[in-house]
């Protein structure tokens, strides 16, 4: 028996109004409203029940990256198989997008071999943070930005960035209860940069823990603001200490930037900024 065909997502959403990119069950304790048969609003559930509209059979979308709630998302990749493969992929695309709300859009839809895996195919994968520094608050970003007015000095960040560049064990920069067997992850690029109010964080690695890129930006944002020494980061991995890292920084001002899969090798590799 032949495999089924196998389609792949490139999917762009705003995440305030969702509980993170995965599938939740509603916990005895939520206030908010509900539909029978459905969890807590997620992305992965609002994708999956327009694409089973479309074909009209069950089927599960796998995402690639389990954004948490509030989280962005401007290149989520996600996976499902359906033997409705030979409709046309403009047509197909604009189908699913007709049955999402405007704040979640596939952006791209392509057949792949079905040896690819949206999760296990991942080779690297990068996020932004996006902080809004300025007296005033940015109303109409409020939802989308990180707004701090204290003054912050991005060339110590930018310094203290360059620590965080290779394989470390990033245990002191994870949420306790992460639930992985190991914490050594590889960084290829942490970046800091000033475009005019906004001051952009971005991070390049193979894969990452429970609040990874918040903790570090937390960390980052506390030594911009001189409230922890430059050269605090190797003591911080040295510990080995959640408690000597700095806060979590907001959901709100992280974007999932983009992932790349093995089959994309042969493609040109995403221009890092």
């Amino acid at each position: 028996m032949s495999p089924v065909p196998r389609i792949k997502l490139t999917i762009a959403y705003r995440g305030t109004a969702y509980h993170g990119w995965q599938r939740q069950s509603v916990p005895p304790t939520w206030k908010g409203p509900t539909d029978p048969g459905r969890g807590l609003p997620t992305v992965q559930e609002l994708v999956e029940n327009a694409v089973r509209h479309v074909v009209r059979h069950p089927l599960h979308v796998t995402g690639s990256s389990r954004t948490d709630q509030g989280v962005h998302a401007k290149g989520q990749v996600a996976h499902f198989d359906t033997h409705l493969s030979q409709i046309p992929h403009d047509g197909f695309r604009r189908a699913i997008n007709s049955r999402l709300p405007t704040d979640i859009n596939v952006n791209r839809l392509e057949s792949v071999p079905d040896s690819f895996n949206s999760i296990s195919s991942t080779i690297d994968k990068r996020y932004q943070y996006v902080v809004w520094n300025h007296e005033n608050r940015n109303p109409m970003m409020a939802d989308m930005v990180l707004w701090r007015w204290q003054k912050i000095d991005v060339e110590k960040m930018q310094q203290a960035a360059k620590d965080f560049v290779g394989t470390h064990d990033f245990a002191p920069f994870a949420k306790q209860d992460h639930g992985r067997k190991t914490t050594v992850r590889t960084v290829f690029d942490c970046s800091v940069s000033r475009r005019q109010h906004m001051i952009v964080i971005g991070v390049h690695g193979s894969g990452f823990l429970w609040n990874q890129i918040r903790i570090m930006v937390g960390t980052l944002l506390e030594i911009g603001e001189n409230e922890r020494e430059v050269d605090d980061i190797p003591k911080i991995f040295a510990s080995g200490d959640r408690r000597r890292a700095g806060r979590t920084a907001p959901a709100q001002g992280l974007y999932l930037q983009w992932i790349r899969h093995r089959q994309d090798e042969h493609e040109d590799e995403p221009q890092i900024k």
